[in-house]
């Protein structure tokens, strides 16, 4: 039988990843690659790839903790965190858009913050509850 917790570590571990990839390398190569008029089109296409993906690992994560049958609230936190976190990022996108195709930047900084701020936390969360169990 499959350890839960390996799999949990897993799902967090691509999580972090995916993160941490759009952060570190995609995002500083689109600015500083690529001429403004074009990063759009790139940017509008990732993100909401990335929401997903998070969204989709936290139900994952949720249900194989729920199959297990574990009584540990943490891991249910951690899961339904990532999954709604997600989920609100990916709503907020066309509210974002349009708040930066309006030229409306204090909307714009606002929403994108938000988002920001949300996908940190989900990436902390994920590198931390491991420390925790």
């Amino acid at each position: 039988m499959v350890d839960v917790l390996l799999i949990q570590a897993l799902i967090s571990g691509l999580v972090c990843g995916l993160i941490l990839f759009q952060s570190v390398f995609v995002a500083p190569v689109v600015f500083k690659e690529l001429p403004e008029e074009n990063r759009p089109i790139i940017l509008r296409s990732l993100f909401p790839k990335l929401f997903k993906s998070i969204a989709a690992a936290g139900i994952l994560f949720t249900l194989v903790t729920y199959i297990e049958g574990s009584n540990l609230l943490l891991s249910y936190l951690v899961g339904l965190f990532t999954f709604l976190s997600g989920l609100i990022c990916y709503s907020m996108i066309g509210a974002t858009n349009k708040a930066r195709d309006e030229g409306n930047e204090k909307r714009f900084a606002t929403l994108h913050r938000v988002s920001v701020l949300l996908t940190i936390s989900v990436l902390a969360v994920n590198l931390i509850w491991i420390f925790i169990v």
